[in-house]
């Protein structure tokens, strides 16, 4: 029987038997080697990411001390002075005045003038990728895509942007469950190099404003919209890590489970208008994101077990997405899934603000690659990383035939 192990590669080679269980045996479990409430069902889930008793953090309404947690140690303080400002880790009603400025950037009609330049964006990757052969999708078409185009919104040069993919991926480190020591010193080293940075940036276009969006958090401020430094960079780094991170392990992870399922790339590759429904389908058959952390605020209870005020839940988003009590058949990959109500871009408040621009990249990529490389396949067989909670693929080498 599959046992939830976080830390075992067996469990996140492929955790899903293991959610399979959870969902069998309950709608809520204590796990105390990370001291959290798992939460395994599609209702539950979803429920408790719109439930106000839960918050992505305390310090709102709590002290540590008050709340019954130890504060951080102080030599992390940057990653947290970095990480506690930006606005997926703050709760209204300082989450709502961020947001609303920085939804101003992500409006349908500006996101959708964003995909010729993506469109053309993934063009040109993946034809150098055909020109050269092959080569690792990863690096060549996954990471370059959602950077750039992120880089881009926020007005980071070209020659400035080789740093940005490893400082996230080191402050991306401090979300897995119970880091190591070395994976926080990394994160620290990495918030501080990527905080001094945006100072820099932010000095240089209050010289020299442009049509950036960093320009325009600066002329929200100076508006009278309240914004401080640390907000405007928390909110930079944010933009970037989940800009990114989510995307490119769901393309890499998305292009793996189709050479898995041979039937279903044949006829994506036969039929491209299955390209919407197949982002959404990959996104729920192999979550990128598998959970999120929610404290809870005031006492709960689910069937039953009351969760007290001051413990954390941990919502899977990835067992949810495999939920039998909400998608047929929910193991089989099906690009032409019509009712899929997936979370992997979260839910509530917190919804990701960037998903239709996600939406638009990884439409962009898989056309582009259907088109110029229709006879992609695997290189060799892909190692996993070693994270649970962000889920992807060291490389995915391929061919191209």
């Amino acid at each position: 029987m599959a046992a939830f192990d976080p830390w075992d590669p067996a469990f996140v080679a492929d955790p899903y038997p293991a959610f399979a269980q959870l969902r069998a045996s309950g709608r809520v479990h204590y796990y105390e080697p990370s001291d959290q409430w798992l939460v395994p069902h599609h209702a539950d889930v979803s429920a408790l990411l719109r439930d106000r008793r839960l918050g992505r953090t305390y310090q709102h309404r709590f002290r540590h001390e008050e709340f019954g947690r130890t504060a951080p140690p102080p030599e992390h303080e940057p990653f947290h002075t970095l990480n506690d400002h930006g606005m997926l880790d703050l709760e209204p009603p300082d989450h709502t005045r961020i947001r609303r400025l920085v939804s101003k950037a992500f409006t349908p009609r500006t996101v959708e003038r964003l995909r010729p330049y993506v469109d053309r964006l993934a063009d040109e990757l993946v034809a150098r990728l055909v020109e050269a052969g092959g080569g690792d999708l990863l690096t060549e078409v996954a990471e370059p895509l959602p950077v750039a185009v992120i880089a881009q919104m926020l007005g980071i040069p070209e020659s400035d942007r080789a740093p940005l993919r490893p400082w996230s991926a080191d402050i991306c480190g401090m979300y897995e469950l119970n880091p190591s020591q070395e994976a926080a010193a990394r994160a620290v080293r990495a918030s501080v190099e990527f905080t001094e940075y945006l100072r820099e940036l932010i000095a240089a276009r209050r010289k020299e404003p442009g049509e950036d969006l960093v320009s325009g958090l600066i002329a929200a401020h100076d508006e009278g919209d309240r914004l401080t430094e640390q907000e405007m960079i928390s909110t930079c780094v944010l933009l970037l890590n989940a800009g990114h991170e989510a995307t490119v392990n769901a393309t890499v992870n998305g292009w793996w489970a189709l050479f898995r399922n041979p039937d279903q790339l044949a006829a994506l590759r036969a039929d491209h208008s299955l390209v919407p429904s197949a982002v959404e389908e990959l996104l729920r058959y192999d979550t990128p994101l598998q959970f999120f952390e929610r404290w809870v605020l005031d006492d709960i209870e689910i069937a039953g077990t009351r969760i007290p005020r001051g413990a954390e839940v941990a919502l899977l988003f990835g067992s949810a997405n495999h939920d039998p009590a909400v998608f047929t058949d929910p193991a089989r990959l099906d690009l032409a899934r019509a009712d899929n109500p997936h979370i992997s871009f979260s839910a509530g408040i917190h919804y990701c603000i960037g998903a239709p621009l996600a939406r638009i990249e990884l439409a962009a990529s898989m056309t582009a690659l259907l088109t110029r490389a229709p006879g992609l396949a695997p290189a060799a067989e892909p190692e996993r990383t070693p994270n649970f909670v962000m889920r992807g693929l060291k490389g995915l080498d391929v061919t191209v035939r």
